[in-house]
């Protein structure tokens, strides 16, 4: 049945592209925070502590936003849903830009945080309604290649407005570029209510939580996800600091390691996909989990490094980190029945933001700064993030799918 309804779908590429605009917006609404970390700490005269409280903060409050999202998220059409939460995404992002101050922005990163995290619940969920199991790895590759074209694209062009006319103006731009996106993704989208099938209005809204917290292997889900972001997010907000500090890097440097990071991940992402259809999710999430480790220990690692060298680096960390997440997120949309679907993915959206979260501060407070803006500690948070990797490993083997 699902399938026949698959097929109803004629513009299913155009859905897809629709849904990896709206993925590569809040993805890039957050990952430009990285490497404009050293614009941020000179002119807020902030510390790595600060620093990692503003990158946090859109976590916390995507995690939060997410769990009350949950609630609702399967009572309404995903079209209605994902314009509505894209619209709030885009007055943060816009916030963002016209921020005075550190306190400010702090306040519009949390806006923006807030509806970023449930559109990214709410892709998710889209791809799980109208891909099948057997193609949804290659769905999710070009889904998440969004990371990728927000790392060529969206990070370089960000740093240069940055350089050439203020911090705010990467921010001003991805915010009016959403808008203009907004009517164009209401005509695209289809009404899509197949989960809404047997809803019962009077239902109690926490009804579909409890449900989903019955489930022994949702907690498996939600500690894979925790240890498949600490595997990741204790190192990414501040490889860009490091990379200057300890590096020897210099800041207009640093968009090379986005652009050629985001290039050889665009094309990886699907391949990793295909693969996953291919062999197998979890076998391939254990490969590429795996071989992530060593660039992993050789970035937080680093000394004084030739810039070809150290971008072949952070290029082969960025395709190996990056690359889990494909068959990661394949797997989680399929362990939890349709009917489920939307309130599930804004729940592990909840618990990636946090664990994403989490793991920023936790680097934050165990990384500092010295005299010559070296960063101490990094190698210590690169053991953790293999150390949560190899967990994830583990854990990827015990979920259970339906779908």
């Amino acid at each position: 049945m699902e399938e026949q309804k698959l097929h109803e779908h004629k513009n299913e590429r155009w859905i897809i592209l629709v849904l990896a605009f709206m993925q590569f917006a809040h993805i890039l609404d957050f990952v430009i925070m990285m490497p404009l970390g050293p614009f941020f700490m000179k002119e807020f005269g902030i510390n790595p502590s600060q620093f990692g409280i503003l990158v946090s903060v859109y976590t916390f409050s995507a995690g939060i936003f997410g769990l009350l999202g949950a609630f609702y998220m399967d009572q309404f059409d995903r079209k209605s849903a994902s314009i509505f939460v894209f619209a709030g995404f885009t007055l943060g992002t816009l916030s963002c830009a016209f921020a005075p101050d550190y306190y400010t922005l702090l306040a519009a990163r949390a806006i923006a945080g807030g509806f970023g995290g449930i559109v990214g619940a709410i892709v998710l969920a889209i791809v799980g309604d109208i891909i099948p199991f057997f193609r949804r790895g290659k769905a999710m590759g070009a889904i998440m290649s969004a990371f990728s074209v927000a790392s060529v694209i969206g990070i370089p062009i960000g740093m240069i407005l940055a350089e050439s006319f203020g911090w705010h103006a990467p921010f001003l731009t991805l915010g009016l570029l959403s808008l203009f996106f907004i009517p164009l993704a209401y005509r695209i989208l289809p009404e899509m209510k197949m989960h809404l099938e047997g809803f019962d209005k009077n239902k109690p809204v926490w009804e579909s939580i409890g449900k989903i917290l019955s489930y022994r292997n949702s907690y498996l889900v939600f500690l894979f996800l925790t240890c498949l972001m600490f595997g990741g997010f204790t190192i990414i907000p501040f490889l860009t600091p490091y990379m200057v500090g300890n590096v020897g890097m210099q800041v207009n440097e640093l968009k090379y390691i986005y652009l050629f990071g985001g290039l050889f991940t665009f094309f990886s992402m699907n391949y990793i996909g295909k693969l996953s259809d291919k062999f197998g999710k979890q076998k391939t999430f254990t490969v590429v989990a795996v071989l992530s480790w060593i660039p992993v220990l050789f970035v937080t690692n680093m000394t004084r490094t030739p810039l070809p060298l150290a971008l072949a680096a952070t290029t082969i960390f960025m395709v190996l980190v990056s690359g889990r997440i494909v068959p990661a997120f394949a797997i989680i949309t399929s362990t939890v029945e349709p009917s489920l679907r939307g309130s599930f993915m804004s729940v592990t959206s909840c618990v990636q933001q946090l664990a994403s979260g989490l793991a920023s501060l936790l680097a934050g407070f165990l990384i500092y700064e010295t005299s010559t803006k070296a960063l101490v500690n990094y190698n210590f948070v690169g053991l953790i993030a293999v150390g949560a990797s190899l967990i994830s490993v583990f854990l990827v083997w015990k979920l259970k799918t339906t779908s």
